[in-house]
């Protein structure tokens, strides 16, 4: 199985930035002996790839350094020279991981989910959206007919996804979240489940139970991208819900399954993770990887 990295392409943050930027090293570390994973160097998306699901005068505010003060706030990150090139490595790692699961089943970002920027702005730590202009470029390559379900598990709504996909019906979004996290003010995806403040484990994977289901009575998909969130987790520092690490193993089974059974092709990207302690975030986007492992053996 192919997992692709982006993690040292490093942006300068501020010391006690919130975004816990070590993460993605820790994590290619914590990976690298198991069995049977190739780990690549992420390519870097090129800007045709980048206007796939952006606004052309935005890539250019992006790539040029032209964003305002408010932009860069709203961002998360200030601008520099390594922000654009570790953005664009973490969305050519997603493409890189599509194009593996077309190969091979399955396929791996050690990054990505980059679900908050919008067309036309980026949100939410997240400059580009990756999975938006990954399944745009599996379109580009399958041509218009091939149906794409971006299946989004991260704690937080996947906002810019769901805005640039309204009105694509060959790109099915759902977003299971937390009700009353970030953002404050949700879009609508094609399927969303919003949870209250401390959900446990039944009712989350209740709710992952439904929202697979309603995905194969209501679309016939060709490919998965799936945002794997580590920030469900109830120790994570961003994420107000209570899953155990079994409950989040459970989950990222169930995708699987789901994959497995409907022989679709999977992408899988880490999305957030803002553990209390970094480990606890690196080892669940861990098991998420062994278990991609397996699910690519069988």
């Amino acid at each position: 199985m192919k997992a692709y990295y982006s993690d040292h392409f490093v942006l300068p943050l501020p010391k006690g930035h919130r975004f816990p930027m070590e993460k993605y090293a820790l994590l290619r570390q914590s990976i690298q002996s198991l069995a049977d994973l190739e780990l690549l160097e992420a390519p870097s998306a090129t800007n045709a790839q980048l206007l796939l699901a952006h606004d052309a005068k935005y890539v250019e505010k992006i790539i040029s350094g032209q964003l305002n003060v408010a932009e860069q706030k709203e961002i998360g990150f200030p601008w520099s020279p390594q922000m654009v090139e570790r953005s664009k490595r973490s969305v050519g790692a997603t493409l890189a991981a599509c194009n593996a699961a077309l190969m091979d089943g399955v396929g791996v970002n050690l990054a990505g989910g980059t679900h908050h920027a919008y067309r036309d702005k980026g949100s939410g730590f997240c400059v580009f959206n990756d999975v938006a202009i990954a399944a745009k470029n599996l379109q580009a390559i399958k041509g218009n007919h091939f149906r794409v379900a971006i299946v989004d598990f991260d704690v937080h709504q996947g906002n810019g996804t769901a805005s640039i996909m309204q009105y694509n019906d060959s790109i099915f979004t759902l977003s299971i979240h937390g009700e009353n996290n970030f953002p404050l003010n949700k879009e609508q995806s094609d399927l969303d489940i919003g949870l209250k403040n401390q959900c446990a484990d039944n009712e989350y994977l209740n709710a992952v139970t439904y929202a697979l289901d309603e995905l194969e009575k209501r679309f016939s998909a060709d490919f998965v991208i799936y945002l794997a969130g580590a920030d469900p987790h109830t120790d994570d520092r961003l994420g107000k819900l209570s899953l155990s690490k079994k409950g989040l193993l459970l989950r990222d089974q169930a995708v699987f399954d789901f994959a497995k059974i409907y022989g679709i092709p999977i992408a899988v990207v880490m999305a957030g993770g803002y553990g209390e302690k970094i480990e606890q975030s690196v080892e669940i986007h861990h098991q998420t990887i062994a278990l991609a492992l397996q699910y690519s053996h069988n």
